[in-house]
């Protein structure tokens, strides 16, 4: 047998290297299905009433490779059904015979069933896949006491926001029409309905860690949620607390600086999700005005020698329906104001929009302008114009309002990181206009 093999090695060194390479291959895919159960495995190690541990997932893991190849050569499901459900019945048996009231074995079953499965995905060449699996479910199991934390500590209207993001864009999102239509064609509803979920899910997230999190991690912490929940309603709260307490400027304006560099932030982080062919322009004019506004908080941070209880900022639920039509509602009137400005009166035009509506609300504005770029109907240094001014007319409204509702003391305090972002969005300005005029 082994001088045949040699002979046909020598007449045929293709089909024997096309051999040797099908064997790596699937010793490459046993080895991973195992390693899989190992990590997995050891995971559950670390609980005494596991039934299955180290041994038992890592042989799991190769039975599911193993099933998957009986499966592949014999062209059928059956093998791989036929492990299934030697797997499921094996391990909840042992938790029948030996019943453990402080776990039942549903975790144990289904990350039994579950490494079963990635076995057999590793050996129909999804190894890659398999392995990013089997990482995120030994993160989850790793962590359950904190998720479990984390699930208890969310009230009813947590639930319900949750929820409503939900029904935005798993329900809503899909049934909208994916097609141009109305005044310059510059309405998508199914695109208009993409951004608002974009939005909703940015606040969503910051509501969620502000409830979760609280003022644990002091200062800085809120201010970077409250910027990502809601920058205005975070100014506004500070300032009416400086207000009453005029002990709190320090600190209020630390807040208030730091929750608008994270709206700058969350400009660009949009612009990269939305429009990637904007985000390196965009962040000429950024990048000077994150690097200038970290900057002013660090003054801050070093001026403030009080250590004041932070104060929750109050906002509304980011992701209920109302808020949602509402903004949706705002993007399309925006959308079609900056369509009709860009053709009626060209950039300018645009520019006045950008100034007027980035007072109160950036989202719609950024959204809009990209959303014309990605029409082909704005040029990309008028996008990032607009983009730009938007963003200085909201701080330039946010810092008035500091002052309108907090005091003299506190809009000086706070016009330092304010006015640094501030002229970092305008070297950026100047410096893409010079580039262009030079171009």
């Amino acid at each position: 047998m082994g001088r045949q093999t040699f002979d046909c090695a020598v007449r045929h060194p293709t089909a024997m290297s096309e051999l040797l390479n099908a064997n790596t291959e699937q010793i490459e895919a046993f080895l991973i299905a195992t390693g899989i159960g190992l990590l997995i495995g050891l995971e559950r190690e670390r609980v005494p009433s596991s039934r299955a541990g180290l041994r038992t997932f890592a042989l799991v893991g190769l039975l599911g490779a193993l099933m998957a190849m009986l499966g592949r050569e014999l062209d059928s499901s059956l093998p791989f059904v036929a492990g299934l459900l030697i797997v499921g019945l094996t391990i909840i048996a042992a938790y029948l015979r030996h019943p453990d009231p402080t776990d039942p074995g549903t975790t144990s079953v289904a990350a039994l069933v579950l490494c079963y499965g990635l076995g057999a995905a590793t050996w129909f060449g999804h190894a890659q896949q398999a392995v990013m699996l089997a990482v995120g479910a030994t993160v989850l199991l790793y962590f359950k006491a904190q998720l479990r934390g984390v699930a208890t500590r969310l009230d009813s209207r947590d639930w319900i926001s949750i929820l409503q993001f939900g029904v935005l864009s798993l329900v809503i999102l899909p049934i909208l029409p994916n097609e141009e239509m109305g005044p310059y064609g510059a309405l998508n509803p199914q695109q208009i309905w993409w951004m608002v979920v974009l939005i909703a899910g940015v606040g969503l997230a910051g509501y969620t860690a502000l409830q979760l999190v609280g003022v644990r991690y002091g200062v800085v912490f809120v201010g970077v949620f409250g910027g990502l929940a809601s920058s205005t309603a975070t100014t506004v709260l500070y300032a009416r607390q400086a207000r009453e307490l005029p002990g709190m400027n320090a600190m209020a304006a630390l807040v208030i600086v730091m929750a608008n560099l994270v709206m700058v932030l969350r400009v660009a982080v949009i612009a990269a999700l939305v429009a990637p062919e904007v985000a390196g322009t965009l962040a000429l004019i950024i990048a000077p005005a994150l690097l200038l506004g970290a900057l002013a908080a660090v003054w801050h941070w070093r001026q403030l020698l009080e250590r004041s209880e932070p104060v929750l900022p109050t906002t509304s639920n980011p992701a209920e329906l109302k808020t949602a039509i509402g903004f949706g509602a705002l993007y399309a009137v925006v959308l079609l104001a900056a369509a009709w400005l860009s053709d009626y009166a060209g950039s300018r035009g645009l520019y006045v929009l950008a100034l007027v509506s980035g007072l109160t609300d950036v989202d719609a504005i950024t959204l809009s302008s990209l959303r014309l770029f990605a029409l082909e109907r704005l040029a990309l240094k008028v996008t990032v114009t607009a983009i730009g001014i938007a963003m200085l007319a909201n701080l330039g409204f946010k810092l008035g309002m500091a002052a309108a509702i907090g005091g003299r003391a506190l809009g000086l305090k706070a016009a330092v990181g304010m006015g640094a972002v501030a002229l970092g969005l305008v070297a950026g300005l100047l410096w893409i206009a010079a580039h262009d005029a030079l171009g």
